[in-house]
């Protein structure tokens, strides 16, 4: 069979397996990277090089997806190879594997830019010897996998090396595939966290509510109801758990002084992450039923607004 009658097909089936390539190998450095900044913390750089669990996460789902992809899409090329449905001297197989070599290699040195940008902008050295290795490596197997590929001569029989490439590259992903599950967050403990944030962002907006209440009548309401129904930015859902929809518990205790209480799921106390460094004590709790402790702002502004998580 000519390859020349099957061009669409194969030239369809390299471009395929060149985007989940991309999309395999970025999101392989990228659970690397973010593996290498949670147990690496640099107190220095706020910004760069800051773990994200956001970012581990989307790296994790491109890798579940475009892995798959990339060994069907690779496994049917070097099938039809074999097979000599695809000739070895074909335009497309030639064109096509030199544009993979070419967007692997701008792609390895915006990584490697990125890297040592980073570096000079005063990350940490072992931080970034870690970065630039897996950087290295990747870019290295992938272009000297598939500049063996075009060059060798007997596409027609088992390839012993191909085999080890494919295999072996198929094991360092697995393996950093379960190292990302153990650095992850677990989506349940991500609702649950995104419930106390939307917890805090009530209490946040309650506590306005009663600065303002305070300044207009000199007094702390004597519910939460109360409050709701003097002001419209007050909604009847910010004073229920987002969840249960069980009110919010309101104390009193003293002129100026409120408790709002609710049950939590995690604990911030110990986060470090940028979105809770600066939170005040009052926005800090931990897991369970806690009451959190507000006190109206004079004029004199001696207590500042309770900051929360968005």
């Amino acid at each position: 069979m000519n390859s020349n009658n099957n061009g669409a097909k194969f030239a369809f089936f390299y471009l395929l397996s060149l985007v989940a390539l991309i999309f395999m190998a970025l999101s392989t450095g990228m659970i690397v990277f973010q593996i290498i900044n949670k147990n690496l913390v640099d107190i220095i750089n706020q910004y760069q090089g800051r773990f994200s669990d956001d970012a581990l996460k989307f790296a994790i789902s491109a890798l579940i997806i475009s892995t798959p992809l990339y060994y069907l899409t690779a496994s049917q090329i070097m099938k039809n190879l074999k097979s000599g449905a695809l000739d070895r001297d074909s335009g497309i197989r030639k064109w096509l594997t030199y544009l993979i070599l070419l967007i692997t290699s701008v792609v390895a040195l915006g990584w490697l830019i990125g890297v040592i940008n980073t570096f000079l902008d005063g990350d940490l050295t072992n931080k970034f010897i870690l970065k630039a290795i897996t950087a290295i490596f990747i870019a290295a197997a992938t272009f000297t996998f598939y500049f063996y590929d075009i060059k060798r001569d007997k596409v027609n029989k088992p390839d012993n090396v191909i085999k080890a490439y494919l295999y072996g590259s198929l094991i360092i992903i697995i393996a950093v595939f379960v190292a990302s599950l153990f650095t992850v967050e677990s989506p349940t403990q991500t609702r649950n966290r995104k419930i106390d944030e939307a917890i805090l962002n009530s209490f946040s907006q309650v506590n306005n509510e009663m600065d303002m209440y305070f300044e207009d009548y000199g007094k702390l309401p004597a519910s939460l109801e109360v409050l709701s129904d003097e002001y419209r930015f007050l909604k009847s859902q910010d004073l229920v758990d987002p969840a249960t929809r069980k009110i919010y518990e309101y104390k009193i205790v003293d002129e100026k002084t409120f408790e709002l209480c609710a049950n939590f799921r995690t604990s911030n106390l110990d986060d470090e992450e940028e979105s809770y460094k600066y939170m005040m004590d009052t926005s800090r709790h931990d897991i369970g039923y806690q009451c959190l402790k507000n006190k109206i702002r004079n004029e004199d502004n001696e207590k500042m607004p309770m900051r929360v998580t968005q």
